[in-house]
């Protein structure tokens, strides 16, 4: 019966993708997803755990994707900051974020209170890291305003999926200054078939979205006073192009190589480690260290499923965490990045190879 109302919502979709555009370039509308029957699993990704922390949450919110066509800006090594008041936006190649006059404290009920006011439920609330995580949710203003949905669709709302899931971390770190840096991760999840019939549909992960990213962030800079003119000028700034990652070796131990500073690094290693989805149980700056938790994809003995795979993993399969240091290290204008295992020796097994090929990934 799931199937079934799934394939009419989809048919609904495909009729109308000729008669409209399915997203406004300022919209966005966050909905809580209704949980049907559980879904096939794709080779490379587990299940989808059944607790409520994965049900796709929802509010009202946006992707105002920038201006298409935009011209790249030649590369930089650092971007000029837009200051508005105590507010300022910069950037580094795709990655944005904030920087604000006040303290975390000060700063953590507004940002928690943002996602809230959009519809967004919370699976990480932890205010002495500076971590909110919501739950997954579904943008429905990608879905399109054709006569079906103007009618059939107001009645029966769950008929309609966008087949697509989205969450986000925020994370707020203090700066020396007495100020905050707040940085905004995106991860996807995207339904297709999995079947000739198409009978039968499964989830995988979809690339992070920059462009999403930097409309919410966009969106705090006006909760925390910046006007919609302003916050919009500062957000259409084209970004320059980030610096390459690379894995190399010092002696026997694995790093990614940086050609950048270690403010610039430790920010890039921070936000990649938020994107691909590790847990920070911690971080000490002043040593350059990450304190994470990661679970192996092999653990057990079972093929290797890839990466993302654990992360979606039932908690009732998954096999305990693994605890590493990051350690972010530099001299001059050049940055290692290396992986220390929980009592801070050089850590050379696969799963550090591992670890560093998916932050090498994501740093390029």
């Amino acid at each position: 019966m799931n199937a079934s109302i799934r394939r009419i919502g989809l048919i609904g979709l495909a009729l109308s993708v000729s008669a409209c555009s399915v997203l406004e370039s300022d919209k966005i509308d966050y909905k809580s997803a209704t949980r049907g029957n559980t879904l096939e699993v794709p080779p490379d990704l587990t299940q989808l755990s059944r607790d409520t922390r994965h049900t796709v949450p929802g509010g009202t919110v946006s992707a105002a994707a920038f201006e298409a066509g935009r011209a790249q800006q030649p590369r930089q090594i650092t971007a000029a900051p837009v200051s508005l008041g105590d507010v300022r936006i910069e950037r580094d190649g795709n990655q944005r974020w904030l920087v604000v006059g006040r303290s975390a404290d000060q700063l953590w009920d507004p940002v928690r209170d943002f996602w809230l006011d959009n519809g967004f439920i919370y699976t990480v609330e932890r205010r002495d890291l500076g971590i909110l995580e919501t739950d997954w949710a579904e943008n429905r203003a990608k879905l399109p305003q054709d006569i079906i949905r103007q009618t059939v669709g107001k009645l029966f709302d769950s008929l309609y999926s966008t087949g697509e899931r989205d969450r986000f971390r925020t994370r707020l770190e203090r700066r020396a200054d007495g100020g905050t840096d707040i940085y905004l991760t995106h991860r996807g999840m995207v339904e297709v078939y999995s079947s000739s019939q198409k009978d039968q549909t499964v989830w995988q992960p979809r690339a992070a979205d920059p462009e999403l990213e930097a409309e919410f962030l966009r969106r705090i800079m006006v909760r925390l006073g910046v006007s919609e003119e302003q916050s919009r000028a500062a957000a259409a700034t084209a970004a320059p192009a980030a610096p390459s990652a690379r894995i190399a070796s010092v002696g026997s131990v694995p790093v990614v190589q940086l050609d950048e500073p270690f403010d610039r690094a430790w920010r890039r290693v921070g936000v990649s480690l938020d994107r691909t989805g590790f847990t920070v149980e911690d971080r000490d700056r002043s040593q350059g260290t990450y304190f994470v938790r990661y679970v192996e994809p092999n653990a057990g003995g079972k093929k290797d499923q890839g990466f993302l795979a654990k992360i979606f993993k039932r908690d009732t399969d998954a096999a305990p965490p693994l605890k590493y240091r990051i350690v972010v290290r530099s001299e001059g204008g050049q940055s290692t990045v290396s992986v220390l295992n929980a009592a801070g020796a050089p850590e050379s097994s696969a799963s550090a190879e591992r670890i560093l090929r998916v932050l090498a990934d994501d740093l390029k």
